[in-house]
């Protein structure tokens, strides 16, 4: 009688290329996925726009904590900082006034320092350059005597993209709850 003989090799040498070739198309197949993935995130108009936004608010806050901080030493510093931060009708009002307001401001010797709260976005037009922003901030101004005052206030300020930057074009006091808009 013969014993039948097993052969311990037989069947694996088919099982190793089928089983690379079951892995390269997994691979192949996540980096197909991955790659569109990438190609839509690097081409989504939402992602464009949220970056946009981001933009204009963090330009929008620190055109307004600019403008609410002003030093009577450092004075030209500080006024050029506004020009900077400002464009159209708002900054032609605080070049035309600067010398007036150098004048108040060095004989009142205060120094008024700024710092945002908060801000958000309230509108925003990509396409043709525009932007809302509502920040809330405290304003911390010291007098000549060295007595000083807090005030928290909210501004509503107008954005305008200048030359690939935002810079406020307007800037006033938000309503407070309660009072009309008129």
């Amino acid at each position: 009688m013969k014993r039948a003989v097993r052969l311990l090799g037989v069947g694996r040498g088919r099982s190793l290329p089928a089983l690379a070739l079951a892995l390269a198309l997994v691979a192949g197949g996540f980096a197909a996925w991955a790659g569109q993935d990438w190609y839509r995130a690097a081409h989504d108009e939402q992602a464009d726009y949220a970056a946009q936004r981001d933009a204009a608010l963090s330009a929008g806050e620190q055109a307004v904590q600019n403008l609410n901080t002003l030093d009577h030493r450092e004075l030209k510093r500080g006024l050029d900082l506004w020009e900077s931060s400002t464009t159209g009708e708002l900054h032609d009002q605080l070049a035309s006034g600067r010398d007036e307001f150098t004048a108040q401001v060095k004989e009142a010797k205060t120094v008024s320092t700024a710092r945002v709260l908060s801000g958000a976005v309230t509108e925003l037009d990509d396409r043709a350059g525009r932007a809302r922003v509502l920040v809330a901030l405290r304003v911390t101004v010291e007098a000549a005597d060295g007595a000083k005052s807090d005030k928290d206030s909210r501004m509503l300020g107008e954005l305008t993209r200048t030359d690939g930057r935002w810079k406020l074009s307007a800037l006033g006091q938000a309503p407070v709850g309660g009072t009309s808009t008129g």
